[in-house]
């Protein structure tokens, strides 16, 4: 039988796409190692030119480790490189999103092939489990129909449409029996689920989620700070609910929200993340650094906005021109080495703060979800969204734990248990 292998690029929607694909994969072999595939099935990103260069890279790679291997390439990255790749001979097949449940068929195709599929499709696939993970992620929706200027996403997703909350309800309910405690909500614009007509709504999803048994916890992908509405706040106690967000923010300075075509402004953001920062949550951004336009005192006073909030992560880069959109067109841009020394600056700051953080919540239980063992220690998540090392006699793999003894590092949490 085909072995095949896939390499996972980006969000974690692109990791429930992945295992939609190995849900669909009977007939085949599914293998954890790239070098006995005779298949590679790569899940590509493009959000930045960083995650396109990283794609390319693998491919080439995968050409000499593993030469014999048929290539594949599906995920964000077919809209905007796979005719190109195709065109190079790089890769024997293009499939887009929509076409994911089709892989079986596509891998037995006899001649190269580009099928990017549609952009308004809506996903009905459920899958059973998620190979080699301890957490469960569930796509919510797809697609985004916010046009934030630096942003390539809406073009290669698609605008925003939701999944069927009963399929949703049905893949929580399936996965919950088969052992998972720990969900992760995902999509491309996830707080934009929820139609009124219909009586759906992210905050009355959750509670329905919660009422599943074996649900124990519950965590979110990005959400922008107007998602967050009064409803959903009034879920903020329950004992469900992950003890982290994460809020796309982009910047701290007005003036560049407005050039990134935002709709978020500082002084509403600063109120929001306090007001979560108050009931115990662990936050975390987005933040884009030398967008065009960033110019010193902009950055000045962004920096100085950023140190003032409650953050504990981020997901930080440096401004990539993706090709039509109006970011790429303007000409006031940042140079590299500037945009490069700002991240920097950016990400040892918000390292100091999470820190301070765990410092600060160095009393409290942290109730761990083991996914894994690295060498002599085991490793998972605390419900603040921070890595903890475990050190045990027991086997925990897959385990939940409530871990009292241990060290908070500069880098890490180290326990005993």
């Amino acid at each position: 039988m085909t072995k095949v292998f896939i390499k996972t690029f980006g969000c974690r929607t692109n990791v429930f796409d992945t295992q939609v694909m190995l849900s669909h994969l009977h007939d085949y072999i599914i293998t954890e190692d790239e070098a006995q595939a005779d298949v590679v099935v790569v899940n590509s990103c493009t959000v930045t030119n960083g995650a396109d260069s990283s794609v390319r890279t693998y491919i080439n790679t995968l050409e000499r480790t593993n030469p014999n291997a048929k290539a594949f390439l599906t995920g964000c990255g077919a809209h905007t490189k796979g005719a190109t790749l195709l065109k190079e001979n790089k890769v024997f097949g293009v499939f887009g999103q929509s076409e994911k449940q089709k892989i079986a068929t596509l891998l037995q195709a006899s001649k190269p092939f580009y099928e990017i599929g549609d952009l308004d499709f809506i996903d009905d696939n459920v899958v059973e489990s998620f190979v080699g993970k301890s957490r469960a992620f569930i796509k919510i929706q797809e697609g985004c129909s916010f046009r934030c200027s630096y942003c390539i996403i809406p073009f290669v997703r698609g605008d925003a449409r939701d999944l069927d909350e009963t399929l949703i309800l049905k893949q929580v309910r399936t996965l919950a029996e088969n052992g998972f405690g720990e969900f992760i909500l995902t999509g491309t614009n996830m707080g934009s689920f929820g139609d009124r007509s219909k009586g759906t709504s992210l905050p009355l999803l959750l509670q329905k989620m919660s009422l599943i048994r074996g649900v124990r916890r519950i965590r979110l992908g990005s959400l922008e700070p107007i998602q967050i509405t009064d409803a959903f706040k009034e879920l903020l106690d329950e004992p469900w609910m992950a003890r982290h967000l994460h809020i796309a923010l982009q910047h701290t300075s007005d003036e560049m929200l407005k050039i990134m075509n935002r709709r978020n402004r500082y002084e509403f953001d600063r109120a929001l993340f306090e007001d979560i920062a108050d009931r115990g949550y662990a936050l975390g951004t987005d933040f884009i650094v030398g967008h065009p336009g960033e110019t010193a005192s902009i950055w000045e006073e962004a920096f100085a906005r950023t140190a003032s909030l409650p953050l504990t992560h981020v997901h930080a880069f440096t401004f990539s021109p993706r090709e039509g959109t109006p970011s790429a067109l303007r000409k006031d841009t940042v140079k590299v080495s500037t945009a490069k020394a700002r991240l920097k600056q950016l990400t040892q700051l918000i390292e100091e703060k999470n820190y301070v953080f765990r410092t600060e919540h160095a009393h409290d239980s942290l109730d761990v979800l083991i996914e894994s063992k690295k060498g002599a220690q085991f490793y998972g998540l605390d419900q603040y969204y921070n890595p903890v090392h475990v050190t045990s006699d027991d086997e925990l793999e897959g385990n939940w734990i409530q871990l009292s003894h241990y060290d908070v590092l500069k880098g890490d949490t180290i326990g005993r248990f």
